[in-house]
């Protein structure tokens, strides 16, 4: 997948070549995406791509406007098909991610999850800095399997501070805890919607196959492109407001 794909550069042909259209069978779909579907064929739901196209830049819209203001965004996707893409794209755009299984209270508890990210810190600090004098080869190996299995769940959110200002997930009904939660507490969802989820409650719901591998990959870099370019556009101010004030210090001298 090419890196930092220009707004052009997503079409209803990169869509249509991803498999983006394809929904599920007709007998399983959910009423509430009626107004983005296009069409039935062999029994399964066509997805209209120029709403996915429109919703898509309502995404990027969001998402610039948020990260250049300082937010931060958590991709969340545990599905065999989107864990893999979540964590690189996550890793690339410098974001949050959860990728494994979404562990209740993760938002709305937030106080413990972020006790236990800061224990993995801890504990890989601890190991990296550990030698023979102040570790037993028992010790150290009892830290490294608490800290793997930390990880796993945790990883992706070492380095938070504070609840995410935006969310964005691969399959609704998958991730309805996630949904759930950041729905209480006031967080903008940007998410994939298939013909089988309900797109209500969701801020920018982006009609799309959330199955096929190809379709989560370009969405999902898509949306880390807008994190980087909202990410620069944040970057551009705070340098702006350097200069701004070396300009105020050079005038009052």
């Amino acid at each position: 997948m090419e890196n930092l794909l220009k707004e052009n550069e997503i079409n209803l042909r990169t869509l249509f070549e991803a498999g983006v259209h394809f929904g599920h069978p007709t007998r399983k779909w959910n009423p509430k995406m009626d107004n983005f579907i296009f069409t039935k064929k062999s029994k399964s739901h066509v997805i209209d791509l120029e709403k996915t196209l429109v919703q898509l830049k309502k995404a990027r819209k969001l998402i610039i406007d948020i990260v250049s203001e300082g937010g931060q965004c958590m991709m969340v996707g545990t599905k065999l098909q989107a864990s893999s893409t979540i964590k690189d794209e996550a890793i690339r755009s410098e974001s949050l991610f959860v990728n494994q299984r979404w562990l209740g209270g993760m938002l709305t508890n937030f106080s413990t999850m972020k006790s236990r990210v800061d224990t993995l810190k801890n504990i890989e600090s601890t190991v990296s800095a550990a030698d023979s004098k102040t570790n037993t080869k028992k010790e150290l190996q009892v830290l490294a399997t608490k800290a793997k299995k930390l990880k796993k769940f945790f990883g992706g959110l070492v380095g938070i501070e504070k609840l995410p200002d935006v969310i964005y997930l691969v399959d609704t009904e998958m991730e309805i805890n996630a949904v759930n939660e950041a729905k209480k507490l006031g967080i903008p969802i940007i998410a994939i919607v298939d013909t089988n989820s309900d797109p209500s409650g969701i801020d920018v719901p982006v009609p799309g196959n959330d199955d096929a591998l190809r379709s989560i990959q370009l969405i999902t870099s898509y949306i880390s492109d807008s994190i980087i370019m909202g990410r620069e556009k944040y970057s551009q101010k705070l340098e702006e407001e350097v200069l701004k004030k070396k300009e105020q210090l050079k005038s009052e001298k």
